[in-house]
């Protein structure tokens, strides 16, 4: 069983990892941190790691969360919204989670209409159970 959670660096990204993270503990579980990078190149790769394992850590231990075991998954999808959802999708493939918890920010009723979104792709072709966490106020 693994909890899995789409990182990136945001605050709605910090509830969603607190969230996932809680329900990784409440299953105990794993948890499957999907990050995905423009590119990955040894030397990128490396930072990325560095910097993302760094907030993982913080974000967990300021929850109280810092006893759940987490995995970090650097994967490569580019920066247009279709490509992201593609790599975080796959990657679900591969780590098979129970869950897949996401951030999401609010739009508004034009955005939504004329604008696509990671969150939205997921939610929409997940094979899984999707958890959202919306942003605060």
């Amino acid at each position: 069983m693994t909890v899995a959670v789409a990182h990136q660096v945001s605050p709605t990204t910090e509830r969603a990892l607190t969230e996932a993270a809680r329900e990784a503990s409440f299953r105990d579980t794993r948890l499957a941190v999907i990050h995905v990078v423009d590119s990955l190149d040894n030397d990128i790769a490396a930072a990325n790691e560095a910097g993302i394992s760094n907030a993982v850590q913080k974000v967990l231990a300021g929850a109280g969360l810092a006893q759940v075991p987490w995995d970090l998954h650097l994967v490569a999808g580019g920066t247009e919204i279709a490509d992201v959802a593609a790599a975080v999708l796959e990657q679900v493939g591969q780590v098979t989670p129970d869950l897949l918890v996401i951030g999401a920010r609010r739009r508004s009723p034009m955005g939504k209409a004329f604008l696509g979104s990671v969150a939205q792709i997921l939610i929409l072709e997940s094979d899984i159970p999707v958890l959202v966490v919306k942003s605060g106020k």
